[in-house]
């Protein structure tokens, strides 16, 4: 794959692809030696090698990974450097964890560089030099944004074949006796996504899982609803084969594959109601359902053994939120995977007039009302407007500042339960006070969040709660009732480049909760007060007086007019009456959480 020179220089990786890279001196005559006592492990091993485009450097190989110490020369620094022109990171990587390390490989005999330096003014050469080499392939954090990782390449060089071909076996074993990573994966890409691009993108990381022998079925989607399709007529025993699924376009996208997986294989009881709303069926009763815009039917008797592929389950997983150690056969886990809550969207009535016919969605990040169900119905007109849609019909239905009449429903979540959030927060070092008079505190979902990462017996994997809901008599239910400009379900955090604290801060990606914001009408200078609040890194969208924050597991929804368009993840999705209820960690993600 190429690389691009920019890139790596201003990342700071250490390597520099150019022909005015130098090749490396040899200073002396001595061959690099293996080092290591009587009786040392593995672990201990080290071996004096070249790091191309470094110089001489002792190479350690950690039970965790790969670490190394330059051997100065005093003719030079490495502190600090200037090559092609440009500075480059002032200190260079010294080790690689082997859950950031996706290959290795044997390259052959060939030349060995030093960066071109220059100190006090004087450019130091070197002779040609040939040794063999191995490369390390992994991935590092980006100097410039810290939420991105890049391609990290070292290639380690010695004389000897043997102890090149030694180092990559080495390293090898211990990454194939890392548990979790995957062997076998699903892809679709939507070309069209990102103005056509779609392609391009999976072209340009394709050579990456080639690389780390990870075998893809790759599936360009040529039509609407393709994606749904296959994941939902895919046998579960084909699904067992792959070790996840990848998806190449945006949030719909990413929804239309998670509804085609869910859609014939999630079983469970529809989200709970008020006593005083009938609804046609009772949760845990069998009722024939259509889930998305599948031709499929199920049955909602619960089950608590989860006996489809792919899906989270407790009996599965140590708790959402992986983090594994060493086991006795001396396996080990990357820990790179996270549990995603999802919510299970039931509509009851797409109009007033309209018969109760129960049909499921579900959600992974956002259900919203009012002004973003306008926003996303206004922007499916101007779809040939690629992303500035969005900003074009945001900016258009703002202006018209509509509001609708409408009742929500909700369980109360016991303070307990919230202070539970909390309390592991304040542990973790991860709370943060809000920026506003009543000095409420705000815990922040992070990488190995203790928050996801706990088992409780209030909210388990796989289900709304560990065991059914309580009696109605023992629910109590919160209403709210009255003309909003918004009615929003978070159900992670929502962290975009408009709102870079997200529609709700300390949402988590698996607690087990969602977040309700209802927006009442108001003066329009206000909401757009909010709106900037929104946009603001440590903004406070959510201290006015017309703004209610509710976290609950379930909510139900009554229009009382006669249009009522939702948002489910970036899809319109009609909806005069719907219930919704949240799954803590129902699917889980290759990622290792939220980054700071």
């Amino acid at each position: 794959m190429e690389r691009d020179e920019d890139n790596l220089l201003e990342d700071g990786i250490g390597i520099v692809v150019g022909e005015s890279s130098k090749p490396i001196q040899s200073n002396d005559n001595s061959e690099p030696q293996l080092h290591g006592g009587d009786g040392e492990e593995a672990s201990c091993l080290s071996t004096t090698l070249f790091l191309d485009h470094v110089g001489r450097v002792i190479l350690t190989f950690n039970s965790d990974g790969l670490s190394w110490e330059k051997l100065h020369h005093s003719s030079f620094n490495l502190d600090e450097s200037i090559c092609l022109g440009r500075k480059l990171a002032p200190k260079a990587a010294t080790k690689i964890k082997f859950s950031d390390v996706y290959a290795v490989e044997f390259v052959d005999y060939g030349l060995v560089h030093e960066p071109n330096l220059l100190n006090g003014g004087r450019s130091l050469l070197g002779d040609d030099h040939e040794m063999y080499r191995f490369t390390v392939h992994g991935f590092q954090r980006s100097k410039t944004q810290s939420s991105l990782w890049v391609l990290a390449v070292y290639t380690f060089c010695h004389k000897d074949l043997q102890t090149c071909q030694m180092w990559v076996d080495r390293i090898n074993a211990s990454l194939n006796l890392e548990l979790g990573r995957p062997r076998n994966l699903l892809v679709f890409v939507h070309p069209r996504s990102g103005k056509g691009s779609g392609c391009r993108s999976w072209e340009t990381v394709a050579p990456i899982f080639s690389r780390a022998k990870v075998k893809t079925k790759v599936i360009v989607t040529q039509r609407a609803g393709q994606a749904l399709h296959v994941m939902t007529s895919t046998s579960n025993k084909e699904l067992y084969s792959y070790d996840g699924v990848v998806a190449v376009g945006g949030d719909g996208f990413f929804n239309e594959i998670l509804n085609g997986f869910l859609s014939s294989r999630h079983k469970a009881p529809y989200p709970p109601s008020p006593s005083d709303i009938t609804c046609p069926v009772d949760g845990n009763s069998s009722f024939v359902i259509h889930h998305g815009s599948s031709e499929t039917v199920a049955e909602t008797t619960y089950q608590n053994e989860d006996q489809s592929p792919l899906l989270s389950s407790a009996r599965q997983q140590n708790g959402p939120g992986f983090s594994y150690s060493r086991t006795e056969d001396g396996s080990c886990n990357t820990g790179n995977r996270v549990g995603l809550d999802i919510a299970q969207v039931v509509r009851w009535k797409t109009t007033p007039e309209s018969k109760v016919e129960p049909y499921v969605r579900y959600a992974a990040s956002f259900a919203g009302y009012g002004f973003y169900g306008d926003v996303i119905a206004e922007s499916e007109k101007h779809r040939w407007m690629g992303p500035k849609r969005y900003d074009y019909a945001g900016t258009k239905v703002f202006l018209k500042h509509r509001s609708y009449e409408a009742e929500v429903a909700y369980i109360e979540v016991k303070s307990e339960e919230k202070n539970l959030t909390l309390e592991r927060g304040r542990l973790s070092g991860r709370v943060r006070p809000l920026r506003s008079s009543n000095k409420s505190e705000r815990v922040i979902c992070r990488v190995n969040c203790t928050v996801c990462n706990k088992k409780t017996d209030q909210v388990s994997m796989g289900s709304p709660r560990s065991v059914p809901y309580p009696p109605p008599e023992e629910t109590r239910w919160l209403r709210s009732k009255g003309r909003y400009l918004s009615i929003g379900a978070a159900i992670i955090s929502c962290r975009n480049e408009k709102a870079p604290d997200g529609l709700v801060a300390d949402a988590h990606l698996s607690d087990g909760f969602l977040h309700l914001i209802l927006i009442k009408d108001c003066p329009h200078a206000l909401y757009l007060w909010h709106l900037t609040q929104l946009a603001k890194r440590g903004g406070t969208p959510l201290n006015f007086k017309f703004v209610e924050h509710h976290k609950t597991t379930a909510f139900m929804f009554t229009s009382y007019g006669t249009e009522s368009v939702w948002n489910l993840d970036g899809e319109p999705f009609q909806a005069h009456q719907l219930s919704a209820q949240v799954f803590r960690g129902l699917v889980s993600l290759f990622a290792s959480g939220p980054e700071v």
